[in-house]
């Protein structure tokens, strides 16, 4: 949409229960401000007094599911929102007097600041059934990791409170079901001992079928930290109680996680544009089902840069008066969607020949790893929004012929 087409923008402050929505004209009259309802008829009622001015923008700073509603009827309504990042509110927020942080003046920023830059805004794509899925499962996904990584580091610590060189020889191998198991039966030194070496490593074996060496090795691990402590620390069979609830824990949230893959998989590779993201080296089901999520429709950017900006992978340059011009990370941007990409470019660097070598470019001039890997992710926003604009699967460049 062009600017000239804008003639209200509504800001919305949205809430589960109440919205905070200002509208303000094309020329800066302000129209209406009032609290609005978070259901259906409530927003078409502020929908259809905001229309009686001139063609309606909507302007959210969030996306979540307090917004869902809204985005549906502003979908239904063929009424386009835009979107602005945190980052940009509260930036914008520190040009305009007065340092309250309230509902009405929340919206009247995201309003008067979408009015004044409405040539740079970042619109928010109304997504099919399959996109919907894919971001429902992805964010699911994502909460499970968290809550294996936090499940993990407090395992590690119970496992040290009854056990350092335990903790040593387990505490990397958590995401293991043979290590789980073990745990889950015999959580402690003492319970450890009592069983015995050879049942601790005829249950190792049964998990490791095919690597009876590993079960062995382990084994012979997890016997050497026990005979190095011979020490019972006090509350020993309270903290088993904590390990083997947190192993139990870690158990179902692993099984969780792979039942999601596959659901993840299922509706990744039911969208059209599925096998031609996935063509791309450093590519899997679920930074591709990330990627098409958040980028959306990909002609919403006219190219690259516009998409490396909005992930939030382009650098931020500073100068100021004679100083030597300096670039950093940008710290804002769209965090799912550079995390994503960050970890394809990571992948790619491991085992594509062409990002490898531009990888090693940037850590020959002196760049550190974080930031070489950041590069590779900059430089293939314009891979992966060109296969996906012209629909056509990645087709790896000629190798440059050797000098003679």
């Amino acid at each position: 949409m062009s600017s000239g087409e804008m003639a209200v923008f509504v800001g919305v402050d949205v809430a589960k229960e109440e919205h905070f929505c200002q509208a303000i004209g094309a020329e800066g009259t302000e129209l209406f401000a009032r609290a609005v309802g978070n259901n259906e008829a409530d927003l078409e009622q502020m929908i259809n007094q905001a229309e009686r001015s001139g063609r309606v923008v909507l302007v959210v700073d969030t996306t979540s599911s307090g917004a869902h509603l809204l985005l549906g009827v502003a979908a239904r309504r063929a009424i386009p929102v835009a979107y602005v990042t945190g980052l940009q509110m509260r930036r914008a927020a520190e040009l305009y007097a007065g340092s309250a942080k309230t509902d009405p003046r929340d919206a009247f920023v995201l309003a008067d600041f979408a009015r004044r830059n409405a040539d740079r805004l970042t619109w928010v794509t109304i997504t099919d059934e399959v996109l919907t899925r894919m971001r429902v499962l992805s964010g699911h996904d994502e909460d499970l990791a968290a809550d294996s990584t936090r499940t993990i580091n407090r395992l590690r610590d119970a496992l040290v409170s009854v056990s350092p060189g335990l903790e040593r020889v387990l505490g990397s191998k958590l995401a293991q079901k043979g290590v789980r198991a073990v745990l889950l039966r015999w959580p402690v030194p003492t319970a450890m001992r009592a069983a015995g070496k050879t049942r601790i490593r005829n249950l190792l074996k049964k998990h490791y079928p095919n690597k009876p060496h590993k079960a062995v090795e382990l084994t012979d691990r997890i016997w050497a930290a026990l005979g190095a402590q011979t020490l019972t620390l006090a509350g020993e069979a309270t903290w088993g109680e904590v390990i083997t609830k947190k192993a139990d824990a870690l158990e179902r949230i692993t099984a969780e996680r792979k039942e999601l893959t596959a659901a993840i998989e299922e509706a990744f590779t039911a969208h059209p544009l599925a096998e031609i993201l996935i063509s791309v080296p450093g590519i899997g089901v679920r930074t591709g089902a990330r990627i098409l999520t958040e980028v959306g429709d990909p002609h919403r950017f006219a190219n690259g840069s516009r998409l490396a900006s909005y992930a939030g992978l382009a650098p931020a340059t500073r100068r100021s008066g004679r100083t030597i011009n300096t670039t950093r990370r940008n710290p804002g941007g769209n965090h799912r969607l550079k995390n994503a990409m960050y970890w394809t470019a990571f992948s790619a660097s491991q085992h594509d020949p062409h990002a490898r070598a531009y990888y090693q470019r940037k850590r020959t001039e002196g760049k550190r790893h974080t930031t070489a890997v950041t590069h590779v992710a900059r430089r293939r926003c314009d891979l992966i929004l060109a296969v996906l604009k012209n629909q056509t699967l990645y087709n790896p460049p000629e190798p440059a012929p050797e000098p003679v």
